[in-house]
């Protein structure tokens, strides 16, 4: 499955356009390689998303078309999140 899809239907980011403009912007690495918005993900991948002041790594638990919001958590393991303090520099 395309990583922009992957990211909507799994609900990481909410829509495939945002995704796409995410992985091209190169804040998305999937198995530690800048990944583009038609990557294919799959089952054991992992993926780490920078959102602003904040970085999420998961593990690709399983692969939907289609999920319920209440099934979207079970496509992924949260493995790392942390906030990014960015400082000033003189």
């Amino acid at each position: 499955m395309r990583l922009d899809k992957y990211l909507k239907v799994s609900r990481l980011i909410k829509r495939r356009s945002v995704a796409k403009e995410v992985a091209d912007k190169g804040r998305i690495t999937v198995q530690d390689k800048v990944a583009k918005s038609s990557t294919e993900v799959k089952v054991g991948d992992i993926i780490t998303i920078q959102f602003g002041n904040k970085t999420v790594t998961v593990r690709v638990d399983a692969i939907l078309d289609s999920t319920r919001k209440e099934d979207a958590k079970e496509m992924f393991t949260i493995l790392e999140e942390k906030q990014v303090v960015k400082t000033e520099e003189f």
